[in-house]
């Protein structure tokens, strides 16, 4: 995994056929975005066991989340950040890498439910708060406060759809064919290396400043150690099975979710620390989460 996000990383300094980092990542994330990772939702949400313990897994995240966002505003009051550099740092500190990252590590290491706790932990949790409260804080901190509505946003993420289509095929009892199978796993299989690379692409120290350290310790602190500590604290009263409690305490120790980066760039808030932030945070999770799994194990 390191390997393929090197390659990312190669492709920014050495832009083969004068492409640049910013643009191919920009293809590349789109047609993971609209086309291969519906197709991984849909085939793993119509197949996966539904029940009390996706409940636990949307509620579990949802309340990391919630947590990061109230922990990382107040430590941003305190410290007395502008409004754009304090929004960039509450979405920093508050939403991670569930899918991008932390699909491909909970398939290495978990299989076929490390890919379903993967998906539940996103699209039932982070993705719909990172569209509606992450887009709320983005509008109170940044400058552009009219860029649609909310609603409108959510109804634009095809991955979301899948996974309504999947739910409600999955309840149904409806069986899937062959072919429908076959088609969607080749698809499904770009998803994984697509997105390591395109998250290497996205890494950069270019936009890197000393003085941003005092606002990034918040981030690294909160999305590497205290989410993970809390959600692995509120795990413990709901009696989940093994595999389930690692896979929910490693997505919450995911860094900094790349997705955010889109709504510093429409909403004007620090898109160079939030930058950074992905990059320092990714980075430091090379260590962190296998300390997490060494410990949860």
């Amino acid at each position: 995994m390191a390997a393929l996000i090197l390659c990312g990383v190669a492709w920014r300094i050495l832009k083969p056929g004068d492409l640049d980092a910013d643009n191919t990542r920009k293809v590349l994330t789109s047609v993971v975005y609209y086309l291969l990772l519906p197709a991984l939702v849909l085939k793993v949400l119509w197949a996966a066991p539904l029940g009390i313990t996706s409940f636990m897994i949307s509620v579990l995240a949802a309340a990391g989340v919630l947590t990061a966002i109230a922990i990382s505003s107040l430590a941003c009051r305190s410290c007395r950040h502008t409004g754009t550099v304090t929004g960039a740092v509450v979405l920093a500190a508050s939403f991670p890498n569930a899918t991008y990252m932390g699909l491909p590590v909970l398939e290495s290491i978990l299989g076929e439910t490390g890919i379903n706790i993967a998906i539940q932990y996103d699209l039932f949790a982070c993705t719909p708060l990172l569209l509606t409260i992450g887009i709320l804080l983005a509008r109170h901190y940044g400058q552009d406060r009219h860029q649609g509505s909310m609603l409108t946003a959510l109804l634009q993420v095809p991955p979301l759809w899948a996974a309504i289509a999947a739910v409600g095929l999955n309840i149904s009892n409806t069986t899937m064919s062959a072919w429908l199978d076959q088609w969607l796993s080749m698809l499904a299989a770009g998803v994984v290396p697509l997105m390591l690379f395109s998250l290497g692409l996205s890494l950069r120290w270019d936009t890197w400043n000393p003085k941003q350290l005092p606002a990034l310790l918040p981030v690294i602190l909160l999305q590497l150690f205290v989410t993970p500590l809390m959600v692995w604290g509120l795990a413990s009263f709901f009696n989940l099975e093994h595999q389930i409690l690692t896979g929910i305490v490693l997505e919450a120790a995911m860094p900094t979710m790349v997705l955010g980066i889109v709504l510093c760039d429409q909403y004007k808030l620090d898109t160079g620390l939030y930058a950074v932030a992905v990059t320092l945070t990714t980075a430091l999770s090379i260590f962190t989460l296998p300390l997490w799994f060494s410990w949860i194990s």
